[in-house]
């Protein structure tokens, strides 16, 4: 029985970067889709019910450590996986720390081989329905 591909939102409101992520991630074997803001993540996690959010930190609108925080609190399974550019992200990370909320982070830019790697970690259930020979086309620019 093949098991279902891992989905996961991409929340970034650089659209080249959410969509770059969602496209790479697509090829290499998970179900992705990339969206612009921290609200508009939330609204795609009530509809497509993720194993994963993939989100930047400093974003207009809702940070990515608000929207994590409220993914989590409407799906528990969802994994949340921060990534930033920008230095200000520790403090954020810290008052989000001492109000009980634990993150995973990455910093951009993120290496696809990185992202995968961190993704298997995150999503290690799932792993299955990413093969390894999706991954080697992916690394190698194959598609």
């Amino acid at each position: 029985m093949l098991e279902s591909k891992p989905r996961v939102v991409v929340a970034d409101d650089e659209e080249v970067i959410a969509n770059t992520l969602a496209m790479i991630l697509n090829q290499a074997g998970f179900e992705a889709r990339a969206v612009y803001s921290g609200e508009a993540a939330i609204e795609e996690v009530e509809t497509f019910m993720p194993d994963l959010l993939i989100t930047d930190v400093i974003m207009k609108g809702a940070t990515g450590i608000e929207t994590g925080i409220k993914v989590r609190a409407m799906l528990p399974s969802c994994k949340i996986l921060l990534f930033s550019g920008q230095a200000c992200t520790a403090d954020l990370l810290e008052e989000a720390r001492a109000q009980g909320h634990e993150f995973e982070i990455l910093s951009k830019p993120v290496h696809p081989s990185d992202l995968l790697a961190r993704m298997r970690a995150v999503v290690p259930g799932r792993r299955s329905a990413v093969t390894a020979d999706s991954q080697t086309a992916l690394l190698s620019g194959q598609s």
